[in-house]
Protein backbone atom coordinates (compact mmCIF):
# COMPACT_ATOMS: atom_id res chain seq x y z
CA UNK A 1 0.00 0.00 0.00
CA UNK A 2 0.66 3.39 -0.17
CA UNK A 3 2.87 4.33 2.44
CA UNK A 4 1.54 7.85 4.81
CA UNK A 5 3.35 10.86 5.01
CA UNK A 6 3.86 11.52 8.78
CA UNK A 7 5.77 14.44 10.33
CA UNK A 8 7.79 13.31 13.45
CA UNK A 9 10.41 14.78 16.00
CA UNK A 10 14.15 13.60 14.53
CA UNK A 11 15.12 12.41 17.78
CA UNK A 12 12.26 9.65 18.26
CA UNK A 13 13.63 7.98 14.58
CA UNK A 14 17.14 7.66 16.54
CA UNK A 15 18.67 10.72 14.93
CA UNK A 16 21.29 11.63 17.64
CA UNK A 17 20.40 15.65 17.62
CA UNK A 18 19.52 16.02 21.18
CA UNK A 19 20.78 18.66 23.71
CA UNK A 20 22.87 16.37 24.89
CA UNK A 21 24.25 14.42 21.86
CA UNK A 22 21.88 11.53 22.24
CA UNK A 23 18.70 10.52 20.80
CA UNK A 24 15.38 9.01 22.12
CA UNK A 25 14.69 6.05 19.41
CA UNK A 26 11.03 5.40 19.99
CA UNK A 27 10.31 1.20 18.48
CA UNK A 28 7.41 1.31 17.88
CA UNK A 29 7.61 4.53 15.51
CA UNK A 30 10.39 3.04 13.68
CA UNK A 31 9.47 -0.51 13.66
CA UNK A 32 6.46 -0.99 13.87
CA UNK A 33 4.55 1.80 12.75
CA UNK A 34 7.00 2.55 10.20
CA UNK A 35 6.05 -0.39 8.07
CA UNK A 36 3.41 2.10 6.92
CA UNK A 37 4.86 5.74 7.61
CA UNK A 38 7.08 7.86 5.52
CA UNK A 39 8.92 9.90 7.67
CA UNK A 40 9.50 13.75 7.25
CA UNK A 41 12.00 14.32 10.70
CA UNK A 42 12.48 17.49 11.94
CA UNK A 43 14.54 18.91 15.42
CA UNK A 44 13.48 22.27 15.40
CA UNK A 45 16.36 22.89 17.87
CA UNK A 46 19.00 21.45 15.97
CA UNK A 47 17.78 23.49 12.67
CA UNK A 48 17.07 26.24 13.77
CA UNK A 49 20.29 27.18 14.64
CA UNK A 50 21.31 25.22 17.78
CA UNK A 51 24.19 23.62 18.22
CA UNK A 52 25.18 19.56 19.34
CA UNK A 53 25.46 18.88 21.70
CA UNK A 54 24.09 22.20 23.51
CA UNK A 55 22.97 23.91 27.18
CA UNK A 56 19.10 22.48 28.00
CA UNK A 57 16.31 24.78 27.48
CA UNK A 58 13.71 25.90 29.12
CA UNK A 59 10.24 27.04 29.24
CA UNK A 60 9.49 30.29 31.71
CA UNK A 61 7.70 33.03 32.17
CA UNK A 62 3.56 32.72 32.76
CA UNK A 63 1.14 30.11 31.01
CA UNK A 64 -0.21 32.85 29.12
CA UNK A 65 3.74 34.37 27.97
CA UNK A 66 7.15 32.32 27.88
CA UNK A 67 10.13 31.87 26.45
CA UNK A 68 12.70 29.94 25.63
CA UNK A 69 16.08 29.88 27.34
CA UNK A 70 18.92 27.95 28.11
CA UNK A 71 18.71 26.66 31.76
CA UNK A 72 21.75 28.09 33.07
CA UNK A 73 23.04 31.21 31.25
CA UNK A 74 19.60 32.52 29.91
CA UNK A 75 20.38 32.97 26.48
CA UNK A 76 16.84 33.18 24.44
CA UNK A 77 16.38 31.85 21.59
CA UNK A 78 12.48 31.94 21.28
CA UNK A 79 12.38 34.59 18.32
CA UNK A 80 15.13 32.49 16.39
CA UNK A 81 13.07 29.27 16.62
CA UNK A 82 9.42 31.50 15.79
CA UNK A 83 11.82 32.57 12.55
CA UNK A 84 12.62 29.10 11.78
CA UNK A 85 9.27 27.42 11.91
CA UNK A 86 6.79 30.00 10.25
CA UNK A 87 8.74 28.92 6.56
CA UNK A 88 9.26 25.10 7.89
CA UNK A 89 5.52 25.35 8.89
CA UNK A 90 4.62 26.66 5.37
CA UNK A 91 6.55 24.34 3.54
CA UNK A 92 4.56 21.25 5.60
CA UNK A 93 0.98 22.67 4.26
CA UNK A 94 2.13 21.88 0.81
CA UNK A 95 2.98 18.32 1.80
CA UNK A 96 0.19 15.75 2.00
CA UNK A 97 0.86 15.30 5.89
CA UNK A 98 -1.81 12.41 7.56
CA UNK A 99 -0.16 13.35 11.02
CA UNK A 100 2.45 14.20 12.91
CA UNK A 101 4.77 12.66 15.95
CA UNK A 102 5.93 14.92 18.46
CA UNK A 103 8.68 14.70 21.26
CA UNK A 104 6.75 14.39 24.53
CA UNK A 105 7.70 16.89 27.31
CA UNK A 106 10.09 19.08 25.08
CA UNK A 107 10.41 22.48 25.72
CA UNK A 108 10.44 23.11 21.83
CA UNK A 109 7.87 20.22 20.33
CA UNK A 110 5.94 18.92 23.73
CA UNK A 111 1.90 19.18 23.60
CA UNK A 112 1.40 19.28 26.32
CA UNK A 113 2.31 19.45 29.86
CA UNK A 114 5.75 20.66 29.09
CA UNK A 115 7.55 22.61 32.52
CA UNK A 116 7.15 25.81 32.73
CA UNK A 117 9.25 27.50 35.09
CA UNK A 118 8.53 31.30 36.88
CA UNK A 119 10.51 33.73 35.14
CA UNK A 120 12.56 34.89 38.40
CA UNK A 121 12.68 31.54 39.72
CA UNK A 122 10.51 29.45 41.79
CA UNK A 123 8.72 25.55 40.87
CA UNK A 124 7.80 24.63 37.90
CA UNK A 125 4.45 23.90 36.78
CA UNK A 126 3.25 21.43 33.61
CA UNK A 127 1.35 24.11 31.85
CA UNK A 128 3.47 24.58 28.83
CA UNK A 129 3.62 23.84 25.25
CA UNK A 130 6.81 23.47 22.92
CA UNK A 131 7.52 26.09 21.07
CA UNK A 132 7.52 24.59 18.04
CA UNK A 133 4.39 22.26 18.96
CA UNK A 134 2.50 25.42 19.20
CA UNK A 135 2.99 27.11 16.01
CA UNK A 136 1.98 23.54 14.61
CA UNK A 137 -1.00 23.53 16.24
CA UNK A 138 -2.00 26.47 15.64
CA UNK A 139 -1.37 25.75 11.60
CA UNK A 140 -2.71 22.35 11.45
CA UNK A 141 -5.89 22.24 14.11
CA UNK A 142 -7.01 19.49 12.29
CA UNK A 143 -4.09 17.39 11.76
CA UNK A 144 -3.80 14.36 13.88
CA UNK A 145 -1.00 15.20 16.33
CA UNK A 146 0.48 13.60 19.13
CA UNK A 147 3.25 12.79 21.50
CA UNK A 148 5.40 9.46 21.63
CA UNK A 149 4.53 9.51 25.31
CA UNK A 150 0.72 9.14 24.54
CA UNK A 151 1.17 6.59 22.11
CA UNK A 152 1.72 4.54 24.62
CA UNK A 153 -1.88 3.91 25.73
CA UNK A 154 -3.62 1.92 23.54
CA UNK A 155 -6.75 3.64 22.86
CA UNK A 156 -4.75 7.03 22.36
CA UNK A 157 -3.21 5.18 20.11
CA UNK A 158 -5.20 3.27 18.05
CA UNK A 159 -7.44 6.62 18.17
CA UNK A 160 -4.51 8.89 16.66
CA UNK A 161 -3.82 5.66 14.10
CA UNK A 162 -7.10 5.60 12.99
CA UNK A 163 -7.31 9.50 12.35
CA UNK A 164 -3.73 9.26 10.15
CA UNK A 165 -5.71 6.90 8.05
CA UNK A 166 -8.11 9.06 7.41
CA UNK A 167 -6.81 11.67 6.75
CA UNK A 168 -4.29 9.39 4.31
CA UNK A 169 -7.81 8.53 2.14
CA UNK A 170 -9.26 12.16 2.41
CA UNK A 171 -5.71 13.20 0.81
CA UNK A 172 -5.50 10.65 -1.83
CA UNK A 173 -9.31 11.79 -2.58
CA UNK A 174 -8.32 15.08 -2.65
CA UNK A 175 -5.47 14.50 -5.63
CA UNK A 176 -7.67 11.69 -7.51
CA UNK A 177 -11.52 12.22 -7.14
CA UNK A 178 -12.01 15.58 -5.94
CA UNK A 179 -15.85 15.88 -7.34
CA UNK A 180 -18.92 15.47 -6.03
CA UNK A 181 -19.34 11.88 -6.64
CA UNK A 182 -16.18 11.30 -5.02
CA UNK A 183 -17.22 12.72 -1.94
CA UNK A 184 -20.15 10.68 -2.07
CA UNK A 185 -18.51 7.68 -2.14
CA UNK A 186 -15.86 8.81 0.44
CA UNK A 187 -18.86 9.50 2.98
CA UNK A 188 -20.26 6.41 2.00
CA UNK A 189 -17.63 4.14 3.21
CA UNK A 190 -16.86 5.83 5.88
CA UNK A 191 -20.46 6.17 7.54
CA UNK A 192 -19.96 2.95 10.17
CA UNK A 193 -16.76 4.97 11.25
CA UNK A 194 -18.01 8.20 11.82
CA UNK A 195 -21.30 6.84 13.65
CA UNK A 196 -18.67 5.19 15.78
CA UNK A 197 -17.22 8.38 16.81
CA UNK A 198 -19.61 11.22 16.61
CA UNK A 199 -23.31 10.20 15.41
CA UNK A 200 -24.26 13.69 15.90
CA UNK A 201 -21.01 14.33 13.33
CA UNK A 202 -22.20 11.53 10.47
CA UNK A 203 -25.61 13.41 10.51
CA UNK A 204 -24.26 16.94 10.17
CA UNK A 205 -22.12 15.44 7.20
CA UNK A 206 -24.47 14.04 6.09
CA UNK A 207 -26.74 17.13 5.47
CA UNK A 208 -23.46 18.90 4.11
CA UNK A 209 -22.49 16.28 1.16
CA UNK A 210 -26.75 16.50 0.53
CA UNK A 211 -25.87 19.92 -0.71
CA UNK A 212 -22.41 19.38 -2.27
CA UNK A 213 -23.53 20.90 -5.53
CA UNK A 214 -24.51 24.10 -3.65
CA UNK A 215 -20.28 25.05 -2.71
CA UNK A 216 -17.38 25.35 -5.07
CA UNK A 217 -15.57 21.55 -4.79
CA UNK A 218 -12.68 23.53 -2.67
CA UNK A 219 -14.99 25.05 -0.15
CA UNK A 220 -16.85 21.86 0.33
CA UNK A 221 -13.75 19.74 0.61
CA UNK A 222 -12.23 22.16 3.80
CA UNK A 223 -15.82 22.21 5.26
CA UNK A 224 -15.85 18.32 4.95
CA UNK A 225 -12.39 18.02 6.07
CA UNK A 226 -13.14 20.13 9.51
CA UNK A 227 -16.08 17.81 10.30
CA UNK A 228 -14.79 14.84 9.86
CA UNK A 229 -11.40 15.19 11.56
CA UNK A 230 -13.35 16.46 14.16
CA UNK A 231 -15.66 13.71 14.36
CA UNK A 232 -12.76 11.31 14.31
CA UNK A 233 -11.17 12.66 17.42
CA UNK A 234 -13.86 11.89 18.99
CA UNK A 235 -12.76 8.83 21.21
CA UNK A 236 -15.08 5.61 19.69
CA UNK A 237 -16.78 4.25 22.93
CA UNK A 238 -17.43 0.58 23.93
CA UNK A 239 -21.35 2.02 23.99
CA UNK A 240 -20.67 3.46 20.21
CA UNK A 241 -18.60 0.54 19.16
CA UNK A 242 -21.52 -1.85 20.38
CA UNK A 243 -24.70 0.88 18.16
CA UNK A 244 -22.48 0.23 15.20
CA UNK A 245 -21.79 -3.41 15.60
CA UNK A 246 -25.29 -4.39 15.78
CA UNK A 247 -26.51 -1.81 13.15
CA UNK A 248 -23.87 -4.30 11.18
CA UNK A 249 -25.42 -7.52 12.14
CA UNK A 250 -28.71 -6.44 11.00
CA UNK A 251 -27.85 -7.50 7.58
CA UNK A 252 -27.65 -10.42 8.30
CA UNK A 253 -30.97 -10.69 9.62
CA UNK A 254 -32.20 -13.06 6.59
CA UNK A 255 -28.87 -15.73 6.58
CA UNK A 256 -27.57 -15.97 9.77
CA UNK A 257 -29.65 -18.79 11.97
CA UNK A 258 -31.07 -18.16 15.94
CA UNK A 259 -27.57 -19.60 16.71
CA UNK A 260 -25.33 -17.64 14.96
CA UNK A 261 -27.40 -14.25 15.62
CA UNK A 262 -27.00 -15.39 19.76
CA UNK A 263 -23.47 -15.72 19.36
CA UNK A 264 -23.13 -12.59 17.46
CA UNK A 265 -25.02 -10.72 20.16
CA UNK A 266 -23.46 -12.39 22.93
CA UNK A 267 -19.64 -11.39 21.55
CA UNK A 268 -20.86 -8.22 21.21
CA UNK A 269 -22.33 -7.79 24.77
CA UNK A 270 -18.71 -9.41 26.04
CA UNK A 271 -16.62 -6.28 24.19
CA UNK A 272 -18.89 -4.16 25.37
CA UNK A 273 -18.48 -5.27 29.25
CA UNK A 274 -14.76 -5.72 28.65
CA UNK A 275 -13.99 -8.93 28.71
CA UNK A 276 -13.08 -9.53 25.21
CA UNK A 277 -11.13 -7.13 22.83
CA UNK A 278 -12.94 -5.42 19.45
CA UNK A 279 -11.29 -7.36 17.28
CA UNK A 280 -13.33 -10.63 18.24
CA UNK A 281 -16.96 -9.36 17.35
CA UNK A 282 -15.09 -7.13 13.83
CA UNK A 283 -13.59 -10.51 12.95
CA UNK A 284 -16.50 -12.62 13.12
CA UNK A 285 -18.33 -9.73 11.36
CA UNK A 286 -15.93 -9.84 8.24
CA UNK A 287 -16.33 -13.63 7.54
CA UNK A 288 -20.06 -13.42 7.65
CA UNK A 289 -19.67 -10.25 5.04
CA UNK A 290 -17.40 -12.56 3.34
CA UNK A 291 -19.47 -15.82 3.32
CA UNK A 292 -22.62 -14.11 2.44
CA UNK A 293 -21.06 -11.45 0.21
CA UNK A 294 -22.07 -8.25 1.70
CA UNK A 295 -20.87 -5.92 -1.16
CA UNK A 296 -21.67 -2.43 0.70
CA UNK A 297 -20.43 -3.69 3.75
CA UNK A 298 -17.13 -5.42 2.48
CA UNK A 299 -16.37 -1.44 1.68
CA UNK A 300 -17.25 -0.01 5.10
CA UNK A 301 -14.03 1.33 6.42
CA UNK A 302 -15.17 0.51 10.09
CA UNK A 303 -14.59 -3.43 9.21
CA UNK A 304 -10.48 -2.33 8.66
CA UNK A 305 -9.69 0.98 9.18
CA UNK A 306 -6.41 0.16 9.30
CA UNK A 307 -3.87 -2.67 9.16
CA UNK A 308 -4.21 -5.65 11.00
CA UNK A 309 -1.00 -6.24 11.68
CA UNK A 310 -0.85 -3.35 13.63
CA UNK A 311 -3.13 -4.77 16.91
CA UNK A 312 -4.69 -1.62 17.50
CA UNK A 313 -8.10 -3.31 17.98
CA UNK A 314 -6.58 -6.36 19.85
CA UNK A 315 -6.97 -4.53 23.93
CA UNK A 316 -9.72 -5.18 25.89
Amino acid sequence: MEKLLLGVSSCLLGKQVRFDGGHKYDSWVVDTLGAYAEYFDLCPEHQCGMSIPREALNLKGSKESYRMLTNKTLVDYTDQMLSWSLPVIEDLKKRPLCGYILKSKSPSCGMERVKLYPLHGGAAGKTGVGIFARELLRAFPYLPIEEEGRLHDPVLRENFIERVFVRHRFNRLMAEDLSPGGFVRFHTIHKYLLMAHSPAHYREMGKLVAEIRKYKIQDFSRLYCELLMTACARHATPSKHQNVLLHLLGYFKNDLDAFEKQEMIRLIAQYKDGIIPLIVPVTLLNHYVRKYDKSYLAEQIYLQPHPMELKLRNHA
